[in-house]
């Protein structure tokens, strides 16, 4: 119990708080701050930028808004800046009920609602575009809140975090929330080097305590007992193995399967959902089958229900599953609201979408949608429109729907808390390879679960399935190092803007402290201890092999080289031959036949696309095959170097999806074929192995003729000469490591203004902006460079607007999956010829950043060029999308950002008729569904 003194300091505190701009927020609202809200607020009202990391739904968004609060009260302006534009929508909202729409503005890629406010919303990028532009709405600004700061580690939008902290006027406080990182310390020192007066505020106590759960079959456990993973759930594991086991051998046998067994030993019971494969979300669901003993979605959302656990967000990381789940929910007649608060929702959902077409919806899936909600359950997922997820975050929200079956997108910033979250598996699709959830991402997810002033406790469930580990379970839930790296890197839209803004050389200065620079810097230390332990060992062992007969370090060299030379003489022609057989690969041109060495795929082929560089990653040429099939050549199939042994003509618009170009080609193949080459033996394996044997012969009659070869202490010399190369090789690979990390980013940006000088888009040595480089500096997109370059040499001059449209998407979409469309369907001639220019244009700009060590830009691709030419034309919905591989929602998504950097390239242009066909195609695209919402 505080002492009489305590008590009385602690009221004189309070008496001078609440007569601060802090006391005044405060007492508006209706609950009492925390100490790391408090401490973190007095910070913001001292003048200091702060940096706040504390759990999901630990309330540091107060923070913010007490920035914006300040902002206010003393008549400066204040950006709350977010990640998506989601969440950017969400916030605005809540904002404006609180200080009126008068006050607070919304700024996103296609929104702008009272710009000009003190209080404006936007996504980070819209804030750095406005930096390099030199808005005036910068004037007057005071706080800038960076909402799920953490966010700087995303690979492909993380850099603009921070370029908008490293180049903000030092007069404007930064408030940074970011979820719990273990390392805040660090990332608070960078933010206090780059922007002064910073402090670090971090709590990592949660305000609803979160109790972790598995499912195991239809029964529910606790994860952990104490401070270990659960016994009774181990057992009840390895008893559902057996019964597995015991299952499938049945099955084989044709036998009874063997249902599941019901109930155990965990604290309640409840249905789990299982898929085949040992993952969730499989198809048996919908019919709903028990497969291994598990339970249908539907049952295990009553289930929920009937123990008062919901409402509950179930993750499913699959758009497919999220649809399923509503579909067997509903075929299961699943309700979890009354009928009379079903209609109420039919009804508001019903006003939300009036501005739609009736023929949209029925493409959409509306009926079902509306099916499921008003039953009170809903999927939320990127592919679905816009708009209907901001009605399910709406009415999730509220309370008005119980359960939501979502991918991890849900995940990032949106404020909807559930009391439950169930993981159905812990693998996800990276949009490279299935992958296991990281700790952190295990935290953000399970996050979302117990609501503040709502919920006593919050809820997170794993079903458990074959294969999966409780004991990595147990390390998922209990890990707390979530180190925050940084995935900054220049690009050329930077560059040019820098460079104008500052010049060159301080534009290298400001890059070298950045957040990458700084961890660099800082893992150079130990590394540079470490040199200094290795060069007095060095020095050591190099007096203990001394010889007086010679130098023994030279004869030592021989030695290794000999050594090296007998024992790894195959493993390096090997690698040799792979390294060759690449580049020969590489060489190949359209047209060209070869003779495929190995693999199932042997024989005569002819290339008929070539190599290229995709997403970072090179791809081998494409190739028919004798026997009439198309193949991407991989080093499994030319393990060594081939060479074009003939020339067949191609057509130029080969197709090498139709079945009869490819068997004409074949046909054209056969003819071309060299006869009597076949077998002919390798002349550059007898060249290198005759070259290994001479190699070997010298270096033997050098170690006979060295001086210290005559040495009595020759072996004892060379025990200590052979620690002497271990040493030297580790030391080596050390300043390497050192040298590589030093001045990095600004290497990386020294390259990028001598590759944009070698093009004309800086001048004198990189230090002036030319024309081109204005242009340049007005495109934000990710293909930035490519955009600057179609510009230039007037690849989209002669397109009407739906022509544009379609070829301007070649830069926005990407395909959801690796396999994508060789040969897209073109929608004109003049679009298929602007993509085919834009494909030789990336080609020369992967050339120019391979020769200058540059990351490689991905090539364009046409795969929705069709649709948007359709779309922009007038056409339905429906027969946009019919027979594509397209959600709605992907489309929108994709059409939105088409839509932005048309107006980018309308803003770029410098040819009047170009301009003008820009906006045209802004307003062909932005109609119907694509306009019906400014959420994404």
């Amino acid at each position: 119990m505080p002492s009489p003194a305590e008590r009385y300091a602690a009221a004189q505190a309070r008496s001078r708080r609440e007569r601060t701009e802090l006391g005044r927020f405060t007492a508006a609202l209706d609950f009492p701050l925390d100490d790391f809200q408090l401490r973190a607020c007095e910070a913001v009202e001292e003048g200091k930028g702060v940096l706040v990391a504390a759990p999901t739904g630990a309330g540091k968004t107060i923070v913010g808004e007490f920035a914006v609060h300040l902002a206010l009260a003393t008549g400066r302006k204040a950006f709350y800046t977010t990640p998506i534009k989601a969440l950017s929508n969400q916030k605005y909202h809540d904002l404006v009920r609180v200080h009126g729409a008068q006050n607070v503005g919304l700024l996103t890629g296609d929104s702008s609602v009272n710009g000009e406010a003190p209080v404006v919303v936007m996504t980070t990028e819209v804030l750095r575009n406005m930096m390099y532009a030199g808005s005036s709405t910068l004037t007057g600004l005071g706080f800038v809140v960076m909402d799920e700061v953490h966010y700087l580690a995303d690979r492909f939008r993380g850099a603009v975090w921070e370029e908008v902290i490293i180049h903000l006027p030092e007069s404007v406080q930064v408030v940074s929330l970011s979820a719990t990182v273990s390392n805040a310390e660090e990332f608070g020192a960078w933010l206090a080097e780059v922007r002064g007066n910073h402090e670090v505020v971090v709590s990592e106590h949660r305000p609803v305590p979160l109790f972790q759960h598995m499912l195991v079959g239809t029964t529910m456990f606790d994860l952990f007992a104490g401070n270990r993973v659960n016994p009774d759930l181990l057992h009840a594991i390895r008893n559902a193995e057996q019964r597995g086991r015991h299952t499938e051998d049945a099955r084989r046998l044709g036998g009874p399967s063997g249902g599941g067994h019901r109930g155990g030993r965990g604290r309640r019971d409840h249905a789990a959902p299982r898929g085949p494969g040992g993952g969730a979300g499989g198809r048996g669901f919908a019919r709903g089958s028990r497969p291994a003993g598990g339970a249908t979605r539907a049952e295990v959302v009553l289930d929920l229900e009937r123990e008062g656990l919901l409402p509950a967000i179930t993750f499913i990381f699959s758009r497919v599953g999220c649809e399923a789940a509503v579909g067997q929910l509903l075929s299961a007649g699943v309700r979890l609201v009354p009928e009379r608060e079903g209609e109420r929702i039919r009804r508001h959902v019903e006003e939300r979408v009036e501005s739609l077409a009736d023929e949209d919806l029925g493409v959409l899936g509306f009926w079902d949608f509306l099916e499921g909600l008003s039953r009170g359950f809903a999927a939320h997922h990127a592919g679905m429109l816009p708009l209907f997820r901001e009605i399910v975050e709406e009415l999730f929200t509220d309370g008005r729907i119980r359960a939501v079956f979502a991918t991890e997108t849900l995940a990032l910033g949106i404020n909807m808390p559930a009391r439950t979250v169930v993981l159905e598996k812990l693998v996800k699709y990276n949009g490279e390879a299935h992958v296991d959830i990281t700790p952190a991402e295990y935290t953000q997810l399970t996050g979302r679960a117990g609501r503040r002033g709502i919920d006593v406790e919050g809820h997170a469930v794993v079903q458990w399935t074959r294969g999966m580990d409780p004991m990595a379970v147990g390390g998922l839930a209990s890990t707390r190092t979530y180190p925050l790296r940084s995935s900054f890197r220049p690009t050329y839209n930077m560059a040019v803007n820098l460079v104008r803004q500052v010049g060159r050389e301080t534009t290298r200065e400001l890059l070298e402290t950045s957040f990458a620079q700084f961890q660099a810097d800082r893992a150079v230390v130990g590394l540079a201890t470490q040199l200094r332990k290795n060069e007095d060992g060095l020095d050591g062992y190099a007096e203990a092999m001394h010889c007086d007969f010679g130098d023994f370090r030279e004869y030592a060299r021989i030695r290794r080289e000999l050594a090296d030379a007998e024992k790894d003489g195959r493993k390096a022609r090997a690698a040799s031959r792979r390294a060759e057989a690449a580049v020969s690969m590489e060489a190949l041109r359209v047209g060209d036949v070869i003779r495929i060495p190995a693999g199932r795929r042997a024989g005569w082929a002819v290339v008929v696309q070539p190599a290229r560089t995709a997403k970072g990653a090179p791809t081998g040429p494409g190739v028919v095959t004798e026997d009439k099939q198309f193949r991407r050549l991989t080093l499994v199939d030319v393990p060594e170097p081939v060479e074009a042994m003939a020339r067949v003509a191609v057509p130029k618009h080969f197709n090498p999806k139709s079945p009869k170009s490819r068997r004409d080609l074949a046909t054209a193949l056969r003819v071309a074929t060299p006869h009597g080459l076949e077998d002919a033996p390798s002349r550059r394996g007898r060249t290198d192995a005759t070259a290994d044997t001479d190699l070997t012969d010298h270096l033997r009659r050098q170690l006979r003729e060295h001086p210290c070869h005559q040495c009595p202490r020759r072996e004892e010399h060379a025990r200590w000469a052979e620690r002497w190369w271990r040493l030297k090789r580790e030391t080596t690979g050390l300043q390497r490591r050192v040298e590589g990390r030093t001045n990095t980013v600004a290497r990386t940006f020294d390259r990028i203004c001598d590759a944009l000088e070698s093009l004309g888009y800086l001048a004198e040595h990189g230090s002036v902006v030319t024309e081109r480089g204005e242009r340049l500096r007005r495109l934000y997109t990710e293909k930035d460079l490519l955009a600057a370059e179609c510009l230039r040499h007037d690849v989209w001059k002669r397109l009407d607007a739906p022509g544009l449209a379609a070829a301007v998407s070649a830069l926005v979409h990407e395909p959801r999956h690796e396999e994508a469309d060789v040969s897209p369907r073109m929608p004109t001639d003049e679009v298929a010829h602007a993509v085919r220019e834009m494909e030789r244009l990336w080609a020369g700009i992967e050339e120019l950043e391979t020769d200058h060590d540059l990351p490689t830009t991905s090539m364009p691709d046409g795969g929705m060029a069709w649709m948007v030419h359709r779309w922009a034309s007038g056409g339905r919905l429906d027969d946009v999308l019919r027979g594509q591989d397209m959600a709605a929602g992907d489309f929108v998504r994709r059409c939105k950002q088409l839509v932005d950097l048309l107006d980018q390239v309308g803003d770029a242009a410098t040819d009047t008729a170009l301009r003008r066909t820009a906006r045209q195609a802004v307003d062909a695209v932005m109609r119907g569904v694509v306009a019906a919402d400014r959420l994404d």
